[in-house]
Formats: C-alpha cells, structure tokens, sequence
C-alpha cells in the first residue's frame, strides 16, 4: 500500500484553508494520482457545501477508463478501490496505463473530464505554464548567473499568494523547491517533498540543509524509499537540526569513515558524538 505523503496528511488532520482545499477540489494542486483522489475522496466530507460540491463534480468527470485502469494497480489503497466500488467502478483486469511511475499523473484526465484534450492542459492553468516555462524578467539578455537567476525566482516567489506558491511547491522548476522547501509555512514545504518532481538528489541536498524545518528532516528520514539512499542518511545524520533520535538509528548504517567524521564534528549534538566514538572503539575491540 501507498504511504500517506507530507501533503495528503495535511488535508487528513483538517488543518488546510478553505480557498486550498476550494483549489484541490477542482483538481488543479495535481499531485501523484493516489495522492490527488485521495484528497478529493477526502473532501467529499468536508464542511464546506461548495468545496464538496466542487469534489464530486471533479471525480465525477474523471474518465471511467482512466480510473479502471489506474485501480488495478498493486499500489493504490484498498480504501480508494472501496470508496469507487460504491459508485460503480471496479479494477479493470489488465492495467491499461504503463509509467515509468507506478503512481500516474491524473492531473490530464481530470482536464479531459472538462473537455481539453491531455495535451492542452498547460493551456487550461496558466500559472503552471508559466511555472514551467519560467524565464527571468530580462530573458532577452539575462545572465547566466546562478545568483542572478536564483535572485529572480526569489522575487517571483516572493509576489505570489498562497495558493499560487503551493502550485510552485508542487509543479514549479527545481529552483523554486530549493527556496520553497525553507519556506516558513510547514503546508508549503510538505508540498515541495511530495511533488511528483521531486528527485532523490534533490532530497539528498535536502537532507544536508541546516536551514530548513525539523518536519522537513523528519519527513525525508521517515520515507524507506528515501533512506535507501546512503547520502540521504550521511546527510541526515550529519545534520544538526535532524531529531537526535533519527541521528543515533542512523549511525549504524554510517561506513568506518562516516562514523569517524560524525564522531570528532562538533556541529552534531554530544550524544551522537559519543555514540559514534563508542561504535568505533566496539568495532576496533572485535577486530
């Protein structure tokens, strides 16, 4: 089964504004598939007539076949398959959809369900065209700079209301995660660590971030796929700010030379020093 991810669980503890779940029940935060009907299931109950409303109108144009095809799959949540055999519509037998992710995008069904063909989905979201097609202000002759380019997005951010920067943590360029993921509100960074774009050195440069929130290192550290990755957890462990907890089950996994590093850096707290001392003199005792 598909874990919860830092955004869905957000929308489960009720704690997202009424004009962000207004924006998710019409289908446009397109996060990964499970994720987005998860959400508009999830909506369907919530205390606001229109956002229900909104909700029911959008699965309800999602595209039988997309749906059927998209339920067959080993890793979508029983509790999904239950709520749409409710109303009707079962796993198809073979799966019809193949990705290179085994969670696809419906994001482009959603719009055919409005009548756009998948290709004309940009078209239908300007922002995230523009999200996609960022260019800085002078692009005529703009610099090649990465300070520069960076300064632009900043400012581009920087003008943007909520719900717009939560579409950017979503479905914006690498640029903007990397500003976004040490952005004040924990909805927005959530949003950067679940969007499908997201790449593992991306999480892996995360990990080694000092100034990005503890929920942002908790959350890297909880994710098993993530933490397969050794720079994932050398980042983490190494990390001042990961909950010390997550530090210390980490040190097992650390090479001779990791744990030596961690053992005499002063930035890391004393007791994960002393633990990976200890782990060293116990290794050279047995050899």
């Amino acid at each position: 089964m598909t874990a919860p991810t830092p955004l869905l669980d957000f929308f489960k503890r009720g704690e997202v504004e009424r004009d962000v779940r207004l924006m998710a029940a019409q289908g446009v935060l397109a996060p990964r598939a499970h994720e987005q009907l998860q959400i508009l299931i999830l909506l369907l109950a919530d205390p606001d007539r229109e956002v229900r409303g909104v909700a029911d109108g959008t699965l309800s144009k999602i595209p039988e076949a997309a749906l059927t095809a998209f339920l067959a799959r080993s890793d979508v949540p029983i509790s999904v398959r239950e709520f749409f055999a409710d109303r009707g519509v079962f796993p198809a037998v073979i799966p019809a959809l193949e990705s290179d992710d085994p969670l696809i995008d419906v994001g482009e069904e959603i719009d055919e369900g409005f009548g756009a063909a998948p290709a004309q989905a940009e078209a239908i979201d300007p922002l995230v065209a523009e999200i996609e097609n960022f260019k800085t202000p002078d692009a005529a002759g703009a610099s090649d700079d990465e300070d520069e380019r960076r300064l632009s997005v900043n400012q581009q951010l920087s003008k943007m209301p909520f719900t717009q920067k939560l579409k950017a943590a979503v479905k914006g360029t690498r640029e903007m995660r990397a500003i976004l993921i040490r952005d004040p509100s924990k909805m927005i960074s959530a949003s950067v660590l679940s969007s499908p774009k997201l790449t593992e050195q991306e999480v892996e440069t995360f990990a080694r971030m000092t100034n990005v929130a503890e929920d942002v290192l908790r959350t890297i550290g909880s994710n098993r796929a993530w933490v397969k990755n050794y720079g994932v957890v050398v980042g983490l462990t190494k990390n001042p700010k990961t909950p010390l907890a997550m530090s210390m089950n980490f040190l097992s996994r650390l090479n001779d030379r990791d744990l030596a590093l961690v053992s005499m850096d002063r930035n890391v707290p004393e007791p994960l020093r002393v633990a990976a001392r200890k782990k060293i003199v116990a290794s050279t005792t047995k050899k």
